[in-house]
């Protein structure tokens, strides 16, 4: 009995809740912890900048991060994984006995290579604001200041908005950035308005 009531009560948990997620804003996501807003800096291949400008880059972060203490770092992929799709095809090669769809499968595990290898260099880079002790007036004032000091210190910066941060939470937990899977609230994409 005891059982049958956990489940029960597991199927009514919403997505958010088992993340610990009880909001997201135009410009931050909200636990019962903390808040939290995000900007993404656009990555510059260092290897091809001489000492003198990797220099200037390292000073420009040094600038920043003793201007800004609340900023904390994020690194993640930015496209999905298809590790587990290439598992789902390995075994299905296995198990089959047509060496003509044997074939196409293993086309498939190439083809996924390739996308897979088009994309490997596909990182996110984000900058993590933790918003602690601000009123929700000071807020917008805060964020912008921060972005003016990114942008003054040479960095490509971008701040996320809500959906942003909908498909940053897909990557993360799913490794997909296909899916939508985070309403503004629970189930919302499945309501049909009839009008």
């Amino acid at each position: 009995m005891e059982v049958i009531v956990k489940k029960k009560n597991q199927e009514q948990i919403s997505t958010r809740q088992l993340m610990g997620v009880t909001e997201i804003t135009e410009y931050s996501l909200k636990t019962a912890s903390s808040e939290a807003a995000f900007f993404s800096i656009k990555p510059c291949n260092i290897s091809i900048l001489s000492e003198e400008s990797l220099s200037g880059k390292i000073y420009s972060l040094m600038s920043v991060l003793k201007g800004v203490a609340e900023i904390e770092f994020l690194c993640l992929n930015s496209r999905e994984s298809f590790e587990g799709n290439k598992s789902f095809l390995r075994s299905r090669i296995a198990a089959e006995s047509n060496p003509a769809v044997r074939s196409l499968l293993e086309q498939d595990i190439q083809y996924l290579d390739h996308i897979q290898a088009q994309t490997a260099t596909a990182r996110e880079f984000l900058l993590v604001v933790r918003l602690r002790n601000l009123k929700d007036k000071e807020i917008y004032s805060h964020l912008n200041r921060i972005e003016k000091i990114l942008t003054e210190n040479s960095f490509a910066v971008r701040r996320y908005g809500r959906e942003d941060i909908k498909t940053l939470l897909a990557v993360y937990y799913e490794q997909n950035v296909t899916t939508e899977i985070f309403d503004n609230h629970d189930g919302e994409r499945w309501i049909i308005n009839e009008r």
